[in-house]
């Protein structure tokens, strides 16, 4: 694989620092959760500090981003052999709600880097692999370009990567590029000229590479979610991992890692949400007619409210931690136990979502039963927290996922392990 230390344009320009300076100290021994939430509450507390604010301008989070890899942040599951925190599975998605709280755009944004950290740790550790581990561990930030909005149908991509002198070429353009707008890394899903599927690693600052913030949606509008075009960008050989024939589908942790980020990012939300709630009543000074409480915050029913909200996002963030941790079990298991214990991990967490989707919805609608119009405002935007749920809420549909659980529970069918979309095939 290449390597990078150089920082994107944007990036750069949005805090005039130079590429991955200020770097906390190297960890010597893996940390538990409390030590580590200690270290990292100072940027949390910042990047909450201007969550409203930049939903309101759309202002992208170049500084926050480049906080948390400063921070050390991103490179809590690289081991420490590589300069990581090498922590847990289930230390690691607590950490990553608890970012979710302080901006549910930023875990989901760095999805594709620490799903790129997990693809390494799950392959052989060999020199190209702590290599990249260690460049990671330095503040190196990967994004994703995987999706499409072409006419390739189910499965297929249009996107090409093909021999080129002594090398490759990459054309193509991807729709959905979490992330990217932020990283000095882009990793690129691509077909090869015989058919096969590769993951092509290019800069983001590589010729021909072109970055656009053009996503659209009402929620989540701050993770770079954006197109990306690939003209004829030159890569070599080490830049290409070509996959396995046959790999797509097969049980992989891989699909419940990547659902239990956007699942932390979605109970982010959902604590957020309580939060803001609860601060908002207590600063309430006026009451209704038909209340029975002094303040806001002494009504029996504005009470009930907050009761109701703050245990449906216990029961959703204990349903996702309850999945994390049967992730780790089965990542850790012996190879004779893996594939069982890799199914029950992707039950668990199908079933988390299946939980965590309605609740954190209901919480980011029910919330405004504690203030009336007042809690409407835009000063406030607590609406950001309903448009972020639903837009997190709107990857891998909840309801094919609980036809999918149905049809295993009554008829042993096998889950799904990969997702596409694409146009279906034409009839003969």
């Amino acid at each position: 694989m290449t390597t990078a230390t150089d920082r994107t344009a944007a990036g750069a320009a949005a805090d005039g620092a130079a590429p991955h300076q200020s770097r906390a100290a190297a960890p010597t021994a893996p940390a538990d959760y409390a030590a580590l939430r200690e270290r990292f509450a100072p940027v949390l507390e910042e990047i909450a500090e201007g969550a409203a604010e930049r939903d309101r301008e759309r202002r992208l989070p170049h500084a926050e981003v480049r906080a948390l890899a400063d921070a050390g942040f991103t490179a809590v599951t690289v081991p420490v052999a590589q300069g990581g925190h090498g922590v847990g599975t289930e230390t690691f998605f607590r950490l990553l709600i608890d970012l979710g709280e302080a901006d549910s755009n930023l875990p989901q944004l760095l999805r594709a880097h620490f799903s790129h950290v997990e693809e390494l740790l799950l392959g052989e550790l060999d020199e190209d692999a702590r290599a990249r581990l260690a460049e990671i561990a330095g503040g190196v930030v990967l994004g994703n370009a995987s999706h499409e909005r072409s006419t390739a149908t189910v499965g297929d991509l249009i996107t090409t990567v093909v021999p080129d002198g002594d090398g490759y070429r990459l054309d193509g353009e991807k729709h959905y590029s979490t992330g990217s707008l932020f990283a000095d890394l882009i990793d690129v899903s691509a077909r090869t000229a015989d058919g096969a599927r590769a993951r092509v690693t290019v800069r983001a600052d590589a010729p021909g590479v072109t970055l656009r913030d053009d996503w659209d949606g009402f929620g989540q509008i701050l993770t770079g979610s954006g197109s990306t075009l690939f003209e004829g960008v030159q890569v070599t050989a080490e830049q290409v991992r070509v996959r396995p024939q046959g790999a797509d589908g097969q049980p992989t942790t891989q699909t419940a890692f990547l659902q239990l980020v956007l699942l932390s990012s979605l109970v982010g939300v959902g604590r957020a949400a309580v939060r803001d709630a609860v601060g908002f009543v207590r600063s309430r000074t006026r009451v209704y007619s038909q209340g029975s409480g002094a303040t806001a915050a002494q009504d029996p029913l504005v009470q009930q409210v907050i009761g109701r909200i703050s245990a449906r996002i216990a029961a959703a963030e204990d349903a996702v931690l309850a999945a994390a941790r049967a992730l780790e079990v089965a990542r850790t298991a012996p190879e004779e136990e893996r594939e069982a214990l890799i199914d029950a991990a992707e039950l668990r967490t199908i079933q988390a979502q299946l939980t965590a989707v309605p609740d954190v919805l209901s919480v980011t609608t029910e919330l405004f039963e504690v203030g009336g119009a007042s809690a409407t405002s835009t000063a406030r935007a607590l609406d950001r927290h309903w448009r972020n749920a639903r837009t997190l809420s709107s990857h891998n549909p909840v309801i094919y996922q609980e036809r999918a659980i149905g049809d295993r529970i009554l008829n042993g069918t096998g889950l799904l392990y990969f997702w596409s979309t694409g146009e279906k095939p034409k009839s003969s």
